[in-house]
Order: structure tokens, then C-alpha cells, then sequence
């Protein structure tokens, strides 16, 4: 058979089948980009904080992920959305702050010297600690099972082999049966989770 012009590109492409997907468990990660963003529609104002995987087996497992992806508009998948509290005093907005909270804590306990001034561009640079955990989830009426961050902490304690496991997620109404979606398994390297679930950011 003769060789056709553009195989290797193909085969590249044929490969990559959707958005990185790290394994459960802790990593040590980089802060590469900070973006704050304003409320739009009644919707809260929020901070997208876009990282990569800085040390251990998964180092750089995002920009990986990145260069793999041979389509038109790939994303950078390394990323987080806080909300910042609307400072309404509601059970959310308690909520919110909680959470919020965590960052700036997580953020503080893992760079000596550091201390929340209420600017988060200086969150650039910065090192923390991410668990991540199983997420079950029906998306446009498909069963997709993915990870995502369950919450940051102390990047020490990810060094030291000390954190914590988060428990799978599993959203309400959650039926994994019934479908040939590829999405619903959670054994491969990679995992289609429909565009749009998360808002990507411009790397």
C-alpha cells in the first residue's frame, strides 16, 4: 500500500478521544494563569484559575493533554472556577465564603510568605494542593463519569503522602445504565465530557 500524505497527524488525532483525565488522588499543582470575571445574567462574579500538575508521575499532565489534542479548538482542561460570595447573608452566600475560604487558606499554607491582600493575579506562580475525585453525572441526558477537584489543600500535605481521599460523587438522577456512551466508563486515560460542561479558558 502506498503511503497518503498526513497519516502521522491522523493517527495523532484518532487517538486523543476528548479531555485529559487525571486518577483520583492529591497533586501538587502551579498557578499558570488568573483571570477574575464579572457576574453576568444574575450570575455570581468569579476567579478562573488555570494550573498544570508541577511535580510527581503527572507532571505537566495538562500541557500534555494540550499538545496531544490535534483539533481546531482545543482547550487547556487545568483549571478552577471560585465564586465570590455575594455578601447577601444567606445559607449560599455562607457557603460561598466557606469555600472561598479554603482557596485563600490553601493558597496561604502553601507559599511561605504569602498572604491573601484580596488580589488574586499574585495567585500566578503560586503552588497548591488538589484532590481530586470521581464525578458521576447525566450531561444532555448522557451518563458521564469523570474527575474533577473536590477541594484544595496544603500542598506539603500532598508531598508528605498525607491527604485526604474524596468520596465519589454521584449527582441526583444518575443512571449509568442504558447507554453505549464511551463517557460512562471511568477505567481509560481520557474521558468526553461534553463541550460546554466547563467554561475553558485561553491558554
Amino acid at each position: 500500500m502506498k503511503p497518503f500524505n498526513g497519516f502521522e497527524d491522523a493517527q495523532k488525532s484518532a487517538r486523543f478521544t476528548g479531555s485529559a483525565k487525571l486518577p483520583e488522588g492529591a497533586y501538587v499543582a502551579k498557578v499558570m494563569n488568573v483571570r477574575f470575571e464579572e457576574g453576568k445574567n444574575g450570575n455570581s462574579d468569579r476567579i478562573i484559575v488555570q494550573f498544570d500538575i508541577a511535580e510527581g508521575e503527572y507532571k505537566d499532565f495538562f500541557k500534555s493533554a494540550y499538545d496531544a489534542d490535534t483539533s481546531e479548538d482545543k482547550k487547556w482542561k487545568g483549571k478552577a472556577t471560585i465564586y465570590i460570595p455575594a455578601d447577601d447573608g444567606s445559607e449560599q452566600d455562607k457557603w460561598t465564603k466557606n469555600k472561598f475560604a479554603k482557596w485563600t487558606n490553601a493558597f496561604e499554607d502553601s507559599n511561605k510568605g504569602y498572604s491573601w491582600d484580596w488580589d488574586e493575579s499574585k495567585w500566578k506562580g503560586l503552588f497548591i494542593g488538589l484532590v481530586y475525585r470521581t464525578t458521576n453525572k447525566m450531561i444532555e441526558g448522557r451518563p458521564c463519569t469523570y474527575t474533577e477537584i473536590a477541594f484544595p489543600i496544603e500542598a506539603e500535605t500532598v508531598r508528605s503522602g498525607k491527604a485526604p481521599k474524596a468520596n465519589t460523587y454521584t449527582a441526583p438522577g444518575f443512571n449509568a445504565s442504558g447507554s453505549d456512551n464511551p463517557v460512562a466508563s471511568a477505567g481509560t486515560g481520557f474521558v468526553n465530557v461534553p463541550e460546554g460542561t466547563n467554561e475553558e479558558i485561553p491558554f
